[in-house]
């Protein structure tokens, strides 16, 4: 039984580890952390911006509710050189609520 299997059963064990499973353990940590890092930065490399006009139009809302929105925590933009933008995915998240 590896280390992953013991700690994924929840069982609440003690054991003696040998290096080269310490070792594989490592590697295992190492492997998974860096492919959550890549598929997050692929998505982040992938996402889209849409413009406060954009995000009324699909909401069927006036700006002022986007703003209402922001204050409220609800859907917040990113402001760039004083200008809103929204996360596509964000607003993808909300309609698949």
């Amino acid at each position: 039984m590896s280390i992953q299997e013991i700690i994924q059963s929840g069982a609440n064990v003690s054991i003696t580890v040998g290096a080269n499973d310490l070792v594989q353990f490592a590697n295992h940590l190492i492997r998974s952390t860096k492919e959550e890092l890549e598929s997050s930065i692929a998505a982040k490399q992938n996402e889209s911006y849409l413009t406060p006009d954009e995000v009324a139009g699909i909401f069927h809302v006036d700006r002022s509710t986007l703003w209402r929105w922001a204050k409220t925590g609800y859907l917040i933009p990113a402001e760039v050189g004083g200008r809103r933008f929204y996360k596509k995915s964000e607003i993808d998240a909300i309609l698949n609520k």
